[in-house]
């Protein structure tokens, strides 16, 4: 196993998943006249441990995206779309990926063991993205794998407020998986909220429309304030 995306966000003074996606759950444009390399630039300079590349395609993303986020920064970084075949996890070691995102609900207990070991044979570190204790259940080698909460409803394609919530109530049971890198990710809209997460106990928080609008990626918290 590859655990340098791991790794990073434990040591990380701020850690937090800075993501580069073209727009929002509702088709708003992220952007906003900018080119990812100066998203990169940014994110690397407010000391971005990792950065989340959203390939798919619910929100304007591309293969070609990560390809070229990859030749920006040496940074891991994790591929987010929508993974259920043992073929994809090649391209995205291909395209220069460290991490995938698996999605549990998406993925029958069977295909979750298959993409799980999938990955970590590929190098790849499993970011497995879970709404509930049964799902969590269901991954194997929780140890080796980035066990995130989605404090958003994927069946509404991400399109409500979310449930910050929902990452307080299930940090205990990621713990008892025996996660080395619990994550909340999604509807984390300001640095205060940011901060209540990692004082809950949350090692990593994946961050994207509110960090591509902040005009301020210094206001966000780390670990030490």
């Amino acid at each position: 196993m590859n655990a340098r995306f791991t790794e990073a966000l434990l040591t990380a003074e701020r850690p937090l998943i800075m993501e580069v996606k073209r727009r929002d759950a509702h088709g708003i444009d992220l952007i906003a006249g900018r080119t990812p390399a100066d998203i990169v630039a940014a994110y690397e300079a407010a000391g971005a441990p990792c950065i989340s590349v959203v390939t798919g395609r619910w929100f304007g993303g591309t293969p070609q995206l990560l390809a070229d986020v990859a030749r920006l920064t040496e940074l891991p970084l994790l591929q987010k779309d929508f993974f259920t075949r043992r073929e994809q996890l090649s391209a995205a070691v291909e395209l220069g990926a460290s991490a995938v995102l698996l999605t549990a609900a998406l993925l029958p207990a069977s295909a979750m063991r298959t993409m799980v070991t999938g990955a970590l044979r590929a190098g790849l570190t499993p970011f497995v993205e879970i709404t509930s204790e049964s799902e969590l259940a269901a991954v194997p080698h929780a140890d080796e794998c980035v066990i995130a909460v989605n404090n958003k409803d994927i069946t509404a394609r991400e399109r409500d407020a979310g449930d910050i919530g929902r990452s307080l109530d299930l940090l205990p049971a990621l713990r008892a998986a025996g996660t080395p890198c619990p994550v909340s990710a999604s509807a984390i809209d300001s640095p205060q909220t940011a901060r209540l997460l990692l004082d809950a106990g949350y090692r990593g928080l994946l961050v994207g429309t509110a960090l591509l609008r902040t005009r301020d990626l210094n206001a966000w918290p780390t670990v030490a304030a």
